[in-house]
């Protein structure tokens, strides 16, 4: 399959969320996806357990039922006090005008994941609710997920980690057959070639804002 030829450092900081730029109408070979899920299951994963598993949907039917889900959780997260939209509504600054952006890429996604030809569920075999046993069971599925996540960049395909689903996990368990009381879902991604691949690095806070060197001052 042919590669976007990024070094790993391009891949790295211009792997974005992408949204508004997701090609809904191409599909997706099934071939593209198992070459990134084989680069996925070669990310770290605590003691060696190898508990991920990851389900790919490409139905329509079953996509559209997702993405219902998905958007039912999105309009209780924008209601929310919480809710992105709302941190830099007063501000004129770089920062509240980039919000801005995110905000409504994000509605625009919320709208139209129904469209998206893929979407990815990572899980995890076993449901503690145990807060430490949950912490060491996203230490595996996380950088598996991302480790797709970059292997899509380079194959020109978009993705986006989301979450907004799981306030209706078991009804999306259902729709696909995971058997909720023994697999969790750890996040919800649309997969999607993109419109043009000339990401950029984002915009981030100063380094030496969010780095503490022995002690934290």
């Amino acid at each position: 399959m042919e590669k976007l030829g990024l070094s790993a450092d391009e891949v790295l900081s211009t792997t974005r969320a992408v949204r508004k730029r997701l090609d809904f109408d191409r599909p997706v070979p099934e071939s593209v996806l198992r070459e990134c899920l084989e680069l996925a299951v070669q990310a770290p994963t605590g003691s060696n357990m190898q508990t991920w598993r990851f389900v790919i949907v490409t139905d329509p039917e079953k996509i559209a039922s997702i993405a219902h889900y998905y958007q039912l959780g999105f309009n209780a997260y924008r209601d929310s006090a919480r809710y992105a939209g709302k941190q830099f509504e007063s501000a004129k600054s770089a920062r509240a005008a980039q919000q801005a952006r995110v905000t409504s890429s994000a509605e625009y996604l919320a709208e139209n994941m129904h469209r998206a030809p893929v979407l990815l569920l990572p899980c995890l075999v076993g449901r503690s609710n145990n807060p430490d046993e949950m912490v060491g069971q996203a230490g595996s599925i996380i950088p598996a997920t991302w480790s797709f996540m970059l292997a899509a960049r380079e194959r020109g395909l978009g993705t986006c980690w989301t979450t907004l689903h799981l306030g209706y996990e078991r009804e999306v368990a259902d729709i696909v057959g995971i058997p909720y009381d023994e697999v969790r879902q750890f996040a919800l991604s649309p997969v999607a070639y993109t419109k043009g691949t000339d990401f950029k690095p984002a915009t981030r806070v100063d380094l030496d804002k969010v780095l503490h060197w022995n002690t934290w001052q």
